[in-house]
C-alpha cells in the first residue's frame, strides 16, 4: 500500500519548484491532492487539482477556500505548507518593510492555513507540516528577516502541536538547508550543488510526516539538511 493512500492532501505553494514537486510525489503515494498559490494554475496542464488566486495572508480568503475544500472533498487529512518566500540583505542594507514582508509571507500563511484546515483535521486527526528552515537555529549574515520568520514558523508548530494533542493531530515541521532548485543555482553559481537536498529528497520526508507512519511523531522539528 503507498503512504497516503486514501488521504485528502492540501498542499500550498503549489506552483513553486517544491510544490510542484510534493504534489508530484504525493500522488505517486496514492493520496488525493489539492494545491493552492496565488499564481494563477493551469490545472489541465499541470495535472492536479486544486485553486488559484488564493491569497493565504488574508485569513477569510484563506477560511473561505479551505471550506469549499471539505465541502468539496468531505475531508482533508493533511496539510503542507510550502507557500513561502526568502530575502537576502543585511540589516543596515536592507528595508524595514522586508521583515514585516518574511513574517507575513512565512507565518502569517502557515498559521492562516492551519486555522483554516483544523475543524476538518481533527475529524481525520489528521496531519500538519511546516517548511521551517535550518536557518531558523543558527542564522548567517544577511538571513535576519527570512530567519526570525522561519523561527516563527517553528515556534507556530510547536505550540500548535501541544495544542492538537488531544485531537491526535500531528503538527510537525521540516528544517532544510539549501532546496536544489534552479533559482538557487542562478542565484550561487559557485556553489557545490551536490550537498543540497533536492525538492524529491524534501518531498519524500513530507509524505513520511503525512502517513500514518509518522503517528507518533508531533511537535518535531526535523533537520533537511543533506549534506550541507
Amino acid at each position: 500500500m503507498a503512504l497516503l493512500d486514501g488521504k485528502v492532501i492540501v498542499v500550498t505553494g503549489a506552483k513553486g519548484n517544491l510544490g510542484a514537486t510534493m504534489i508530484s510525489v504525493a500522488l505517486g503515494e496514492g493520496a488525493t491532492v489539492i494545491g493552492l498559490d496565488y499564481a494563477q494554475i493551469d490545472f489541465q496542464a499541470d495535472n492536479f487539482e486544486g485553486f488559484s488566486g488564493v491569497d493565504l495572508t488574508n485569513a477569510d480568503a484563506t477560511h473561505a477556500v479551505f471550506a469549499q475544500i471539505s465541502e468539496k472533498y468531505g475531508r482533508i487529512d493533511g496539510l503542507a505548507n510550502i507557500a513561502g518566500g526568502f530575502c537576502w540583505e543585511t540589516l543596515a542594507d536592507g528595508e524595514p518593510s522586508s521583515w514585516d514582508k518574511m513574517f507575513r509571507i512565512n507565518v502569517v500563511t502557515a498559521s492562516n492555513a492551519c486555522r483554516a484546515a483544523l475543524a476538518a483535521l481533527i475529524k481525520s486527526a489528521g496531519k500538519i507540516v511546516n517548511i521551517g528552515a535550518a536557518g531558523a537555529t543558527k542564522s548567517g549574515a544577511g538571513f535576519g528577516p527570512y530567519a526570525a520568520s522561519k523561527a516563527g514558523v517553528a515556534k507556530l508548530t510547536e505550540s500548535l502541536a501541544e495544542e492538537c494533542k488531544s485531537h491526535n493531530v500531528c503538527v510537525n515541521a521540516v528544517l532544510p538547508s539549501v532546496i536544489d532548485t534552479p533559482l538557487n543555482r542562478s542565484d550561487m553559481p559557485d556553489a557545490d550543488f551536490s550537498g543540497w537536498v533536492s525538492p524529491q529528497q524534501l518531498s519524500d520526508v513530507l509524505c513520511f510526516l503525512l502517513s500514518a507512519k509518522a503517528d507518533a511523531i508531533t511537535g518535531a522539528l526535523l533537520p533537511v539538511t543533506g549534506r550541507v
